[in-house]
């Protein structure tokens, strides 16, 4: 049966890879095809990367320093109370939209579940077997792991599991591989306890994410898959589902045949996934989900890497060294990263996968950055990695390859107390281009000398986690934000529903963008840009913006211009050159800023604000004037974030400048800003 199954799917594989080409298509398709790599994908065997749970020696070289850390987390959840997850809590979804009541106790029983796994190895004498049997023996008697916000995609459409069928989300993945990995290591030692432990565990995977991931006519629930509708939209679910899966079936499938079409399956769909990305390397979830998309990507890429024995490698492929480096390039600096889409402005991809990622591809760029992340400005050194909490497998991935992190910060503290933690931080950065360009996904990221970051985007408005923000931009003054993308809040219901756009950091009037004949970009894959276009040394980034507006706008041409000073007086000029058919209403530029504004006819340090002229003070004290047509009127409107998602981030508020022109205004022209530095406040 293998060898019929097998000569199936080599002989399909061939033909993909053939059509292939040059293309960047079905590149995992093209590598799964070559001779001899389907069948290294054996089933029992024993392929995880890891010593086994008696060979102490093993597991103290990995720990090292970190193993008194890891036991003593693991002590503190010797008592815990594992969390029943009653009805109620599913159905607060569908009752209120709230999300937390079910993935609060799910989430942490999970990463006590990683916690437990991670103290037992770091130890090996048994004192956190029992635990870890309990909290196995919990999640196999759940009807499902599937979070309450996703089952809607079973047949009753509640949020109330179906016991009757199953499907796979990213919570269900990553509890299997939880699972699949305690089971992997303990479980001899759940046998001394009873038998039925383990073997309740193999039938939850089993249940849970085996057989629904191989079963056809779940394709429509499993939507992240990409086969029940070729063109269908595709995120960052599809790597992240993927990975855990295949996992589990290296881990956990007996059945040769089983497995093999499970690796072929999967490595179909993380093609389509790759096929329906743009190849230039970007995200356009933005660099929030640069972990669970591109980082994911890495994790499936590096377990069939290791379970092949080496047979199965991609990470020579120029595409996937550029996945992995836009989360360096799209760093600005302070903890601050390019936000657009829903993303938070501040950094929260763990170094140690910036680092094994970088090391997989031969990446300098990002085993760099990865450093950069480790270092503590206040003290001036480099701590020690941490180890991943909320991802099993990437826990063990961070124990694995930390010994090699620990010996490169040891080294830059060195070098370090010779010269000077600032200097090292810096030599750190010195590898990444002033400034990248994503022709496909129209992204640029632009810095000057003066240490001024323009980052801007093109796009359509059905981008994945889509705000309608087609030319919007962000403006930092050495690290300090001047102009801003809220970014998102906490998830909610109405987050992912028909209701998104009403929420105002959806919105494009809450970007920095106008509203043309007062008409706001809708949501849609037709309202896009056209004629992007970016030349680096210039440090210009110009697109229309005209289709990107409904017909009711009247805008035939609106084309917006940036350009970041490459040397001289620092500066971004934003220039809006348009032509309506007619004007009727008027066109109000916003812009989003954090910090207080000063508007014309306001004083600052005893001077008087003329028009076409005001003032945003921003963070430490710098002061940025911004310059407009005297023609238009000025006002500000304030944004107090109640959401500590927002505020986190950015404070207790944000301010919209707004820059309206007459009703009558001329229905062709232009209008320009110029952002310059005025100095400290």
């Amino acid at each position: 049966m293998k060898t019929t199954l097998l000569s199936i799917l080599l002989s399909v594989a061939a033909l993909i890879r053939a059509a292939a080409g040059n293309d960047g298509l079905n590149i995992l398709q093209a590598e799964y095809s070559k001779p001899g790599v389907a069948e290294s994908f054996a089933a029992g065997k024993a392929w995880f990367p890891f010593p086994a749970y008696e060979d102490r020696a093993g597991w103290a070289a990995l720990f090292g320093p970190d193993a008194g850390k890891v036991i003593r987390r693991g002590e503190q959840l010797l008592d815990y109370q594992w969390q029943y997850i009653p009805a109620s809590a599913y159905l607060a979804f569908e009752r209120t939209g709230d999300r937390q009541a079910m993935e609060k106790p799910e989430g942490a029983n999970r990463g006590a579940l990683i916690a437990l796994i991670l103290a037992e190895l770091a130890e090996g004498k048994g004192r956190f077997v029992d635990q870890l049997a309990n909290g196995v023996w919990l999640a196999a008697q759940q009807p499902s792991w599937v979070l309450s916000a996703h089952q809607g995609r079973q047949r009753t459409k509640r949020s109330l599991p179906d016991a009757r069928e199953q499907l796979i989300d990213l919570a269900s993945g990553r509890y299997g591989s939880i699972v699949s990995i305690a089971y992997h290591f303990f479980h001899r030692e759940f046998d001394k306890l009873d038998p039925s432990i383990s073997a309740a565990t193999e039938n939850a995977v089993r249940r849970n994410i085996l057989d629904p991931y191989l079963d056809p006519g779940q394709r429509h629930a499993n939507w992240w898959l990409g086969l029940a509708s070729r063109e269908s939209m595709l995120n960052n679910w599809t790597p992240w589902c993927n990975s855990d899966v295949i996992l589990c079936f290296l881990l956990m499938e007996k059945n040769q045949e089983r497995l093999d079409r499970a690796v072929a399956q999967s490595v179909e769909s993380m093609d389509l996934f790759l096929n329906y990305i743009q190849k230039d390397g970007a995200c356009e979830e933005g660099p929030a989900y640069w972990g669970a998309a591109a980082g994911k990507v890495y994790d499936y890429l590096q377990i069939l890497y290791d379970a092949s024995g080496g047979a199965f490698s991609l990470f020579g492929n120029e595409r996937i060294r550029k996945m992995g480096e836009f989360v360096s390039r799209s760093y600005i600096g302070n903890g601050y990263v390019v936000n657009f889409a829903d993303a938070g402005a501040r950094l929260n991809n763990p170094s140690e996968l910036i680092w094994n990622y970088g090391h997989a591809v031969g990446s300098r760029e990002m085993t760099d950055f990865a450093l950069y992340c480790l270092a503590d400005p206040a003290s001036g050194k480099f701590r020690n990695p941490a180890i991943t909490g909320n991802d099993a497998y990437r826990a063990l991935e961070t124990v694995r390859f930390n010994p090699l992190i620990r010996e490169a910060a040891d080294s830059l503290n060195r070098l370090a107390a010779e010269t000077s933690p600032a200097e090292v931080r810096r030599n750190l950065r010195r590898g990444v281009p002033p400034a990248t360009w994503y022709p496909e996904t129209e992204m640029c990221f632009m810095r000057n000398p003066s240490g001024w970051f323009l980052g801007a985007k093109g796009g359509y408005n059905n981008e994945s986690h889509n705000h309608n923000d087609v030319g919007s931009c962000v403006v930092y003054v050495r690290d300090i934000p001047v102009l801003v993308d809220a970014g998102v809040g906490t998830y909610t219901r109405q987050t992912f529903n028909h209701d998104r756009y009403k929420i105002w950091s959806m919105q494009c009037d809450w970007h920095n963008l106008p509203m043309i004949n007062g008409t706001a970009q809708p949501a849609g894959a037709q309202y896009r840009s056209k004629n992007a276009s970016c030349n680096l040394s210039k440090g210009l980034f110009s697109l229309d913006l005209a289709d990107a507006y409904p017909p009711e706008s009247g805008c035939r041409k609106w084309v917006r211009t940036y350009r970041l000073a490459p040397k001289g007086t620092p500066s971004v000029t934003i220039t809006d050159s348009f032509a309506l058919d007619a004007r009727r209403q008027p066109d109000v530029e916003h812009f989003l800023v954090k910090g207080s504004v000063v508007l014309p006819g306001g004083t600052h340090q005893g001077r008087t604000l003329p028009d076409g002229e005001l003032l945003i003070v921003c963070d430490e004290g710098l002061v940025v004037k911004m310059t407009f047509p005297a023609s238009l009127k000025a006002s500000v409107d304030v944004m107090e974030l109640t959401d500590r998602r927002f505020s986190g981030v950015w404070g207790p508020s944000l301010r919209r400048i707004n820059l309206a022109s007459a009703p009558d205004a001329p229905a062709k022209g232009s209008y320009e800003f110029r952002i310059t530095e005025l100095g400290k406040k």
